[in-house]
């Protein structure tokens, strides 16, 4: 059967070219590999396509017959080629994406119109989930990841760097007091997004000197909405990316703790299976949110 479908276009550029050495040529064969694969056809099929003379072939009543399915289905394959060839130049079809929930809800969703104005001929599936969850197996096109990546087979573009502070409310501060150094954490009450990708603990720089402590308190949750709001609130403290807080941070309505101290630097990335044959609708979305998020720094940040 393979050998069939593989003769299919040396049959019919035999047809056209009217003789195997002109179709040889053409295909980029020997006279002896075109007239090979004809006779394995016909083999194949048990009839002669072909009447040979020395100097010329013409088609049989079988040939005749065939020869209308075989143009089809070159002229239908190329068509084919040509569909995958200009999806692959324009933009176009359906674009599935994963992304963490609340990143996307601040600074995914409210582009998503500029983009879709953009590429009217891209449709765009978005899965928010705060879970890793494989971009092959759930059938994706590109994912968001923040922080540390796990080693996988999947390419990894950095779209902007991710900065993250210790922080509570004034309500909070007022109540319980201000922390000067990790290990006066201890005294207070630490939310935690139970899916963070550093572990159980929580790590701080000072002078070249990593101090790890593991937080205590009595909320722990997996969505950033729903700290950001219970800090709001004055439940307690939490290290929060300012992708989340930057703007509760410029109105006071929280306030930055232990200055002195630095936390672990973090990025965002966009996500994909292959380098190889990126389709241009998963190539183009990339470079619109990394021209967007900012340089650097994320725009909440300046």
């Amino acid at each position: 059967m393979k050998d069939n479908f593989s003769a299919i276009p040396v049959f019919v550029a035999v047809i056209e070219s009217g003789n195997f050495s002109s179709a040889a040529e053409k295909l980029g064969l020997t006279k002896s590999a075109v007239s090979k694969r004809i006779s394995v056809l016909e083999d194949n099929l048990g009839v002669r396509l072909f009447n040979r003379t020395t100097r010329s072939i013409t088609l049989t009543e079988a040939g005749e017959h065939f020869s209308d399915y075989a143009r089809n289905a070159v002229m239908i394959a190329n068509e084919g080629f040509a569909a995958l060839h200009n999806q692959q130049d324009i933009p176009k079809g359906t674009l599935k994406i994963n992304a963490p929930m609340t990143f996307t809800r601040l600074h995914i969703v409210p582009y998503l119109k500029e983009f879709l104005d953009l590429y009217p001929d891209v449709k765009v599936i978005l899965s928010m989930d705060d879970r890793i969850v494989s971009l092959v197996e759930g059938g994706f096109d590109v994912g968001i990841r923040i922080g540390k990546l796990e080693d996988s087979s999947l390419v990894a573009k950095k779209l902007v760097d991710c900065k993250s502070v210790l922080c509570a409310s004034p309500q909070y501060i007022s109540e319980h007091g201000e922390p000067a150094k990790p290990e006066e954490l201890s005294w207070h009450n630490c939310i935690y997004y139970s899916l963070f990708q550093g572990g159980t603990e929580w790590t701080f720089y000072k002078d070249n000197k990593k101090i790890s402590i593991e937080p205590k308190g009595n909320f722990i949750v997996n969505n950033s909405d729903a700290i950001a709001e219970a800090l709001l609130n004055g439940l307690g403290i939490c290290q929060m990316p300012t992708f989340i807080v930057a703007q509760h941070l410029k109105s006071k309505a929280l306030i930055s703790l232990m200055p002195d101290y630095t936390l672990p630097k973090h990025a965002i990335y966009a996500v994909y299976p292959e380098r190889k044959h990126l389709p241009e609708k998963v190539r183009v979305f990339i470079e619109f949110m990394s021209n967007k998020l900012g340089d650097g720094f994320g725009y909440w940040d300046k």
